[in-house]
């Protein structure tokens, strides 16, 4: 027997025989610390299974589309061919055209991803669960999205984009009511599984708020938990939202009592949010509104009539009240000289008063002060 190059034995270097014997407590039950321990590994394969699983769904659908596509572009190409042009169909050709080119770049997307992962999945150590089964029975995939690091302005800048190119899809999104229907539409438009759609439904929120739509906010305020749901479970699983978004409607369509409540108390949170966001955004815009009106209101002297009238005394107020002139004259001599200039120049400052000439607006105030320093 040729013992040749001998069995390389590298490949056995990452096999994990158990995890359940590791680490043991006096305090704590062995046997049950163990089968908790196995269970919760049990539970991470099936997660890590069923996530390559929904990628495969994900690309055969989208490959399925983009046959379909295909076809599709081929009948009009043909009908162009044989003369057969009107705008319309012109129209569809480019529909069609452009919705060709989106769905393969979708394609290459998870077929770089996959490829990407697999070797991630050859990685993974081996244990007592796995050991003996088949391994090339289906390609298990492990998904971790590249982190980078965005400043605050890029942030905006690709919201702002995104919003600006899928604003309609979103909205779509935003009015589905069934479980079913929500899945098939982001199975179509997987693309919109971002944080850039919910942050985008929460503004479509607080915009029927503040136009007492009331029940069309909670709808949209609906889909925005399911978004940000799938987002939360991506993250927690180290995937990317569009390999997971039918994890999370498989798991809601038979959630159990605690996963059902949790929803609901996060719906109900963002919904106060919106309202409470909304009501900050309506007394701000009636403040911007109200400094609009003050500023237009504002006096030869820069001050507000309204602010000023409020500030005089009685008499005064009184005399304006009955466009009385010598109510006024009289109201002022009462006082105290400097407290009659005082007014009296808030009042020509404001408006309120206009003096006689029009013209110049210190000679009416010296006018005055005169005659205070005859009347000493």
């Amino acid at each position: 027997m040729s013992t040749g190059a001998g069995i390389d034995y590298s490949a056995w270097d990452h096999i994990y025989v158990s995890d359940d014997e590791d680490v043991t407590s006096p305090f704590v039950d062995t046997p049950s610390l163990f089968r908790m321990r196995h269970r919760a590994r049990l539970e991470r394969m099936a997660e890590f299974q069923q996530r390559g699983e929904d990628l495969e769904c994900n690309i055969s659908e989208c490959k399925t589309l983009l046959e379909e596509a295909q076809g599709r572009l081929k009948e009009l190409e043909e009908k162009r061919t044989d003369g057969e042009q009107d705008e319309e169909r012109e129209a569809e050709l480019k529909k069609v055209q452009a919705e060709v080119r989106k769905l393969k770049k979708d394609v290459k997307s998870f077929e770089k991803m996959i490829e990407e992962h697999r070797r991630e999945g050859k990685k993974q150590a081996w244990n007592v669960d796995t050991i003996s089964k088949e391994g090339f029975s289906k390609s298990v995939l492990n998904i971790k999205p590249v982190p980078k690091e965005e400043t605050e302005q890029e942030k905006l800048e690709k919201h702002m984009t995104f919003v600006e190119k899928y604003a309609k899809e979103i909205r779509h999104f935003g009015m589905m009511r069934r479980w079913d229907d929500s899945q098939k539409y982001l199975s179509d438009n997987p693309h919109l599984v971002c944080e850039e759609t919910a942050n985008y439904l929460v503004v479509i929120c607080i915009d029927f708020e503040i136009d007492e739509k009331h029940a069309l906010m909670e709808q949209v305020a609906h889909q925005a938990i399911v978004m940000q749901f799938i987002l939360d479970l991506a993250r927690t699983l180290k995937v990317d939202p569009r390999g997971c978004f039918r994890q999370f409607f498989s798991k809601i369509k038979t959630a159990d009592k605690p996963y059902q409540d949790a929803f609901d108390h996060e719906l109900q949170l963002l919904k106060e949010r919106i309202r409470s966001c909304a009501q900050m955004r309506m007394e701000s815009t009636m403040k911007e509104l109200e400094e609009e009106e003050r500023k237009k209101r504002l006096g030869p002297g820069g001050l507000d009539p309204v602010e000023v009238y409020a500030s005089l005394p009685k008499e005064i107020q009184k005399s304006f009240d009955e466009k009385n002139i010598q109510m006024l004259q009289e109201a002022i001599s009462k006082l105290d000289p400097e407290e009659g200039k005082y007014h009296l120049r808030r009042c020509i400052d404001s408006g309120l008063w206009v003096p006689q000439s029009g013209e110049d607006d210190d000679d009416e105030k010296e006018e005055y002060e005169e005659d205070e320093d005859e009347e000493d």
